[in-house]
């Protein structure tokens, strides 16, 4: 046994220098770094600035186009009492096939044809405003995701926290013992205590280090946790830093949360503005130039043409009213929303204000009692070098002891959870 926990002491202070040690913001950059939604966000905003110049270019910028076509209508004509075929016909009293007067015997089409749009500039400045509410929206998607984010890195940082703490306990715990151990071997070749006590003291070193290495695995599973979340292969030893999260005061502007109600208002109402851009009059200018003949093409046909094009919605059927009526209940609905929001985010924060004065008050308690069991543990090792304490009382004692450890570790972690979920609400 003397050898086991020498060879386990110094493997495991040779794992801790050779370990990396890394913090919190470490894992918190990695898990922003590689975070899909953030990324996603941010392309968002780009495809939203390529929107916005594709639409420039639709209402502002010329549109060109190649316009070409080549229609035949040969006929059977019957004139002068014949019957013969015309290919492509130049006039005919008597035929059988298409009226000439409706094809003029074919059409020969080749031209460029060029539309400008008029007046776009109030259309754009429209679509530009929705473009700049659709980037906000985004940064401020961004900026809750990092939000979410650092609270669930967090989250899962302080269960690794309290594992490490745990398992180091633990491993204090079963050096004390095997102190002890010597101590009753000693006092077992001496006679002042039977063989089977030292036995007893064995066998609880046994329970104490299969203690060890269940909180030691449990570190390491919430290790590979914390690295699956932040999107880390490394598989290395790695020594966390300690963490001491504190209450985030009260932010005097607007929470984010609201900002994201307030935004998608403006959505709304940016939305409504574009449906209104095809009630408004439409102005073009268009022009084209190349041939444009029927009956068989010649260069003598060959020019340009251009005019104006308007076109305005009049009625619609009041389709105008009805989705005027529905960018009005939507917006209702926001405001609902974000009401009940922030009455339900209200009293979850000062829920959690009382969780974490009640556990403030258990720490207090706890700390108390583990200062009595101090000076019980003094008293019990100093009789037990004496033989004047019973082993199985001296083993009862530690495990309490332990027992009262783990629930001031417990208590200190969950204080740390409660002060992770508070500052995210409060975000």
């Amino acid at each position: 046994m003397k050898t086991f926990i020498l060879s386990f002491l110094l493997i495991s202070i040779a794992l801790g220098l050779n370990a990396q040690q890394r913090d919190l913001n470490f894992y918190i950059e990695k898990a922003k770094t590689n975070s899909p939604l953030i990324n996603k966000n941010r392309n968002e905003n780009r495809l939203v600035s390529l929107d916005l110049q594709q639409i420039n270019s639709v209402l502002c910028k010329p549109e060109i186009n190649v316009v070409s076509g080549v229609m035949f209508a040969p006929i059977i004509s019957h004139d002068n009492n014949t019957n013969h075929f015309e290919f492509v016909s130049e006039g005919a009293g008597s035929y059988s096939g298409y009226d000439l007067a409706g094809t003029d015997g074919g059409q020969y089409k080749a031209a460029v044809s060029v539309r400008q749009p008029l007046l776009a500039g109030s259309k754009l400045r429209t679509y530009s405003s929705k473009a700049g509410i659709s980037g906000q929206i985004n940064d401020n998607n961004i900026a809750l995701t990092i939000n979410e984010v650092e609270q669930v890195v967090r989250y899962q940082y302080i269960l690794c926290e309290r594992s490490k703490v745990l398992t180091d306990h633990s491993f204090k715990l079963l050096n004390e013992l095997q102190e002890h151990l010597k101590i009753m071997q000693k006092l077992v070749e001496n006679a002042v205590y039977r063989q089977t006590d030292q036995i007893l003291l064995q066998i609880e070193v046994q329970n104490y280090h299969a203690e060890y290495k269940s909180f030691e695995a449990e570190y390491l599973s919430n290790l590979y946790d914390l690295n699956l979340i932040c999107g880390i292969k490394d598989t290395g030893r790695i020594v966390l830093q300690d963490i001491n999260l504190t209450i985030a005061p009260i932010k005097n502007h607007k929470s984010g949360f609201l900002t994201s109600f307030r935004l998608d208002s403006l959505n709304i109402v940016a939305d409504q503005a574009i449906s209104e851009l095809k009630y408004k009059p439409q102005l073009d200018l268009y022009a084209d130039a190349g041939m444009n003949a029927v009956y068989l093409p010649a260069f003598n046909r060959l020019g340009f043409s251009t005019g104006l094009t308007f076109n305005w919605n009049i009625f619609d059927g009041r389709q105008r009213e009805i989705q005027r009526a529905k960018s009005a209940i939507n917006i209702e609905t926001i405001e609902f929303e974000k009401n009940h929001f922030m009455t339900q985010n209200e009293i979850n924060k000062n829920k959690i204000l009382n969780q974490v004065e009640a556990t403030d008050q258990k720490m207090v308690l706890v700390n108390q009692q583990m200062q009595q069991y101090d000076i019980l543990k003094d008293t019990y090792s100093r009789e037990l070098s004496q033989g004047e304490v019973s082993v199985m009382d001296f083993k009862n004692l530690l495990r309490d002891i332990a027992a009262k450890k783990q629930e001031l570790i417990q208590l200190s972690m969950e204080r740390q959870i409660l002060i992770n979920s508070y500052n995210y609400l409060n975000y």
